[in-house]
């Protein structure tokens, strides 16, 4: 353990603070996390959170969501302006206009989006219970699924229900190539591919499994399989191989380099961490409106994904 995290566990301790990791952080963050996990998951561990105060070690959408769901709580990121292109993809007035233009239409929104357009929203839902939420929806009902077209073309390959997809995409997920994901199977034979479902169709088809972050956990420990080819954002790669360190992970490269790497998830570092709660902030702060109507949805997807 490096010096500076021993001063984040004194200050962590002392501040009485829950730190909530997202897989894709940075590996010396991921360490010291009191959860480190996916998106449905981290927003149960943010619901609960009885500490005096949250820190979100992710982008801006996902400590919106801890907001949402424990509106009591002050919550804090190491960096304010971590955002995301998939949420950026879809802009709550444009998606206002649309439905104004649209009327009646079933809006499942993936947990990638801001919480402005999570208050516009029917349902959200993550890419690991997508398949079981859009099922939830009647089937009278037209479906407009956003903001990530691949997660949307993938959960109606899963389905078979027609749904309206959102053209947005994660910028990661789409440096991943079919030629790229090819070549490196052909190097590593032996290994399987484990492939996110924002990747592309193309992608996918070469994969031997297709989930969430938290399914890869799942799938590489349930597999007889010793190396496996992991097809999204780098950071993974630092958790499985903590869990699993008599397997071997390979990181999916692009066409341009050796892996996949957010350059939003790397604005958070520790020092920005230790920072955040010496200082308490910065802090995410919501309006109460938006709030309560993004509430409804979240929950709406917590209860479905118990059940």
């Amino acid at each position: 353990m490096s010096p500076l995290q021993k001063k984040f566990l004194d200050l962590k301790k002392e501040k009485k603070a829950v730190v909530l990791a997202h897989n894709y952080q940075p590996k010396e963050i991921q360490e010291v996390a009191d959860y480190v996990g996916d998106s449905l998951g981290l927003s149960y561990e943010a619901q609960k959170a009885d500490g005096d105060c949250i820190l979100f070690c992710g982008v801006h959408f996902m400590a919106e969501t801890a907001k949402i769901v424990n509106p009591g709580k002050k919550v804090l990121m190491p960096d304010l302006e971590a955002g995301c292109s998939l949420a950026d993809s879809c802009p709550a007035d444009k998606l206002r206009a649309y439905l104004e233009e649209n009327p009646g239409l079933y809006v499942v929104s993936y947990v990638n989006c801001t919480a402005a357009v999570k208050a516009q929203s029917d349902v959200i839902c993550t890419s690991g219970n997508a398949e079981k939420i859009v099922g939830r929806v009647p089937e009278d009902r037209e479906i407009l699924f956003l903001p990530d077209r691949n997660l949307g073309d993938w959960v109606i390959q899963k389905t078979g229900r027609k749904m309206r997809l959102w053209d947005g995409d994660c910028y990661v997920h789409m440096e991943f190539t079919a030629s790229s994901i090819d070549k490196i199977r052909r190097e590593h034979p032996e290994a399987r591919v484990v492939a996110h479902p924002e990747c592309t169709r193309a992608v996918r088809a070469l994969a031997d499994e297709v989930c969430s972050t938290e399914k890869m956990v799942g799938y590489c420990k349930n597999s007889t399989a010793r190396a496996f080819i992991v097809v999204t954002e780098e950071g993974m790669l630092h958790r499985l191989r903590r869990e699993m360190p008599d397997r071997q992970f390979i990181a999916g490269p692009t066409d341009r380099c050796a892996c996949g790497e957010c350059r939003y998830m790397k604005m958070n570092t520790l020092a920005k961490a230790v920072e955040a709660l010496e200082s308490l902030s910065p802090e995410l702060v919501l309006s109460r409106e938006v709030i309560e109507r993004a509430r409804a949805p979240i929950e709406r997807m917590l209860d479905w994904s118990r059940n």
